[in-house]
């Protein structure tokens, strides 16, 4: 018979590879989300326009799978839109538009502080998920791991006001996203709670497409070869099953453990799009350099500083 520590130590393991899963999943997202922006010139999907297609999929998914609706609870209703509003909405929205005005690598570099800073406000908020030693220096391991890959051997990094901002903005709409996902992972299932979150994500998606005054596109376009393909990981994969198991892995483990594998996405996303490019699509244009492994490297070591547990009287900022 297992004891609890067994218990406890295969539910650790589980919530560390849903979150390496999910990161995985996730960081795929942006190359079926790059192609849906612009597929074949045919038409162009707005940022706004993908989210709110994204996320009735996934809504829709997610009410099939578990129909049954609970009655609402005003304050934890009220957790549900705000979560909805910053780690849907918002987060998604500031991202996609920082893309228009900076450039990919500065997006990923600047995103990629989402784990720091969801340390520092749990940090503040939390009762047992305290910023330590170890938090601040995985935290600079891995980010000078992450300016490696994304730079991908060419130091090229320019500066843009509007776009960084709003893709600092984007991090900090995920850190506010994670810690008040907290209290609600282990008092709710997670597909209900994924499902209730995506409800408000739909609707305050939806009232940034008002606001933008763009209908979403005619029935045409899901004509286009491999649209549904793309849309439905997009929406059933890459929303509904991820923020399961994204939920699933922060009451496992906690949200800041779990964030700090985001440092893995833009290697994840590099690595996809060289497989992609070189292996299926048999091109050449898509080269992982030295440097980039090199920051590959630094980004689980800075994983796993992370997560390293020191003694109180020597761990506490």
């Amino acid at each position: 018979m297992k004891s609890k520590l067994d218990v406890k130590s295969n539910e650790n393991l589980f919530g560390h590879l849903l979150a390496v899963a999910t990161i995985f999943v996730w960081s795929s997202t942006f190359l079926a989300s790059d192609s849906l922006l612009d597929v074949n010139g045919a038409f162009r999907l707005t940022p706004t326009q993908l989210i709110v297609m994204r996320f009735i999929v996934s809504y829709v998914a997610l009410l099939i799978i578990r129909p049954r609706i609970s009655k609402p609870v005003l304050r934890d209703e009220i957790g549900f839109a705000l979560m909805g509003v910053v780690g849907c909405a918002l987060y998604y929205f500031t991202e996609n538009s920082a893309l228009l005005y900076t450039s990919p690598s500065n997006v990923s570099i600047i995103v990629a502080a989402a784990p720091i800073l969801t340390s520092v406000l749990a940090h503040f908020t939390s009762k047992d998920e305290k910023m330590t030693l170890n938090t601040l220096w995985g935290f600079l391991i891995a980010f000078l791991g992450v300016i490696l890959v994304v730079l991908n051997g060419v130091f090229v990094l320019k500066l843009s006001p509007l776009g960084d901002f709003l893709a600092l903005v984007a991090a900090l709409m995920w850190a506010i996203y994670s810690v008040l996902l907290k209290p609600f992972v282990a008092k709710y299932d997670s597909i209900e709670l994924t499902r209730k979150v995506l409800f408000y994500g739909v609707l305050s998606s939806a009232i940034l497409l008002l606001i933008e005054n763009k209908p979403l596109p005619s029935a045409n376009v899901f004509a286009i070869p491999g649209l549904w393909f793309r849309l439905g990981f997009l929406g059933l994969i890459g929303s509904g099953v991820c923020y399961v198991t994204w939920n699933m892995a922060v009451k496992r483990i906690g949200v800041v453990i779990s964030n700090n594998y985001i440092y893995l996405g833009p290697f994840i996303t590099i690595l996809m799009e060289y497989l992609i490019r070189n292996v299926i699509q048999h091109k050449s244009d898509t080269v992982i350099s030295l440097m980039s492994i090199i920051g590959a490297v630094l980004i689980v070591f800075g994983v796993i500083v992370s997560s390293m547990k020191r003694k109180k009287d020597r761990s506490k900022v």
